[in-house]
């Protein structure tokens, strides 16, 4: 298990590796860069650099915590990339019905898959479910989302890199927000956060803001770390209800 500096969970657990851009919020994928790195390095599982790679050995990984952790699933790849085989999803849910004194955090960029996945299938009660929306080019994400039972639904508006305009958020319980990092990142203009949050604060949803990421809230670029998580005056870091 690695324990993650991601400060909206605790551990990662990546039955696959690898993906392929989508949409513009890949752009400068930071996963990626990682996966690069971590083959230069010979690490185990990386031998295929960011080609699409399944990673049967790791699957009962979560089987083996015996503390109640939340797992963001597969920070490393897509879990519903277009060469997922559902039989290998299916393995990959059944450790989650294994463990439910764990929580399960599963982002994706593929909705149709995911759609198609859910379709004749449920969601364990431990499975934490979200789409990324970093733009208003891909709120359509969101409704598909919508239509999926799920004890929490959330989205990751990260990097948010334009103006996401209005917000439709009946049905989720979580947003998390957050600037691009690294040395290509993309400016996040305060005034787009700042509308998410009024929002979420409108429609009674847990808000969460992870990061101004390369460019601080005065439009200077400097590190991640120099620019902290202070929004509006305070860290928000809000967690969502679950309803079922």
């Amino acid at each position: 298990m690695k324990y993650s500096k991601i400060e909206w969970t605790e551990a990662t657990w990546n039955p696959s590796t690898g993906c392929n851009k989508v949409s513009a919020g890949c752009k400068h994928c930071y996963a990626e860069t990682m996966a690069k790195r971590l083959q230069a390095m010979g690490a185990p599982g990386y031998e295929n650099g960011f080609e699409f790679t399944l990673m049967p050995e790791r699957l009962d990984m979560p089987l083996k915590v015996k503390k109640p952790t939340r797992f963001f699933v597969n920070s490393m790849s897509d879990l519903f990339h277009e060469k997922m085989p559902f039989n290998f999803l299916d393995q990959v849910f059944q450790v989650i019905e294994q463990t439910p004194r764990h929580s399960y955090q599963i982002l994706t960029k593929r909705e149709k898959a995911l759609q198609d996945y859910c379709s004749q299938r449920k969601m364990p009660d431990n499975v934490w479910l979200g789409v990324s929306v970093e733009s208003a080019e891909t709120k359509h994400r969101i409704d598909v989302l919508r239509d999926i039972p799920s004890s929490i639904r959330f989205l990751s508006i990260e990097p948010l890199i334009a103006d996401v305009g209005k917000l439709d958020l009946r049905g989720i319980h979580w947003v998390i927000v957050g600037g691009e990092s690294g040395p290509k990142a993309r400016p996040m203009c305060p005034e787009w956060a700042i509308s998410v949050q009024k929002q979420c604060d409108q429609q009674k949803v847990a808000f969460f803001f992870k990061q101004w990421g390369a460019w601080g809230a005065d439009g200077v670029k400097r590190s991640k770390k120099a620019n902290g998580r202070i929004f509006l005056g305070r860290e928000w870091n809000e967690e969502p209800v679950p309803t079922l």
